[in-house]
């Protein structure tokens, strides 16, 4: 079983509480965005156990967010971390959530998280959300870490590419598909594009192979 497989549970869990759910979003598993002035924002790490390691995280998270939640397998022989009361009490202190999900994908909450004084990172957070509102659909799994992360920006550059098929284009021609068509066009941060003449970009080899057959997600 891999942490990925904690994600759909988790999501369901979380879309529950009004938030709009997407996975892997500024390095996070799973961030939850719900509307209003200032959205509220919610992060979840994911691991197949209750750990050191997964506390760890969520303190370097924390700044980022409004919650900050602990989701883990839970133990098949009710010995794991999540029955601990030290562990809870620490979390507890640290204001976490804990998140247990069965074999089943069943999800149950063994701790709210609790409402601390502020301790934000206004600049991260902020990236944070942009990235979420930018980002189409759902494209990437929480838990992910052996395959590329599809971020917006990764999204908008397939969408320039996939426009660029039938022949090469001005930047000016490509902003419908995204405000940062110039800037992706001329930093060319995958090498798919390249200049066929002055303010003028066509598809690379490369850039034809990465859209192979179109993401969904675009």
């Amino acid at each position: 079983m891999q942490e990925t497989s904690l994600y759909e549970p988790v999501k369901r869990f979380l879309e529950s509480m009004d938030f709009a759910v997407k996975g892997e979003v500024g390095g996070c598993d799973v961030v939850g965005v719900r509307a209003g002035e200032p959205p509220v924002v919610v992060i979840c790490e994911l691991k197949l156990q209750f750990n050191l390691e997964l506390v760890l995280q969520a303190v370097d998270r924390a700044a980022a967010c409004d919650e900050v939640w602990l989701a883990a397998l839970m133990s098949a022989r009710g010995k794991g971390r999540e029955h601990d009361r030290r562990f809870r009490a620490l979390c507890r202190r640290l204001g976490f959530g804990l998140l247990g999900v069965s074999a089943k994908g069943e999800v149950e909450l063994i701790l709210s998280p609790a409402a601390l004084p502020p301790r934000r990172d206004p600049r991260r957070r902020s990236r944070l959300v942009e990235e979420h509102h930018r980002r189409k659909g759902d494209p990437s799994i929480g838990g992910s870490t052996r395959k590329p992360i599809m971020t917006a920006y990764r999204q908008e550059a397939l969408a320039c590419a996939a426009a660029l098929v039938d022949g090469p284009k001005r930047p000016r021609d490509l902003k419908a598909l995204s405000p940062r068509a110039a800037s992706i066009l001329l930093h060319n941060y995958y090498g798919w594009f390249a200049r066929a003449e002055r303010g003028v970009y066509a598809l690379t080899e490369a850039g034809l192979a990465a859209i192979g057959p179109l993401p969904a997600a675009l």
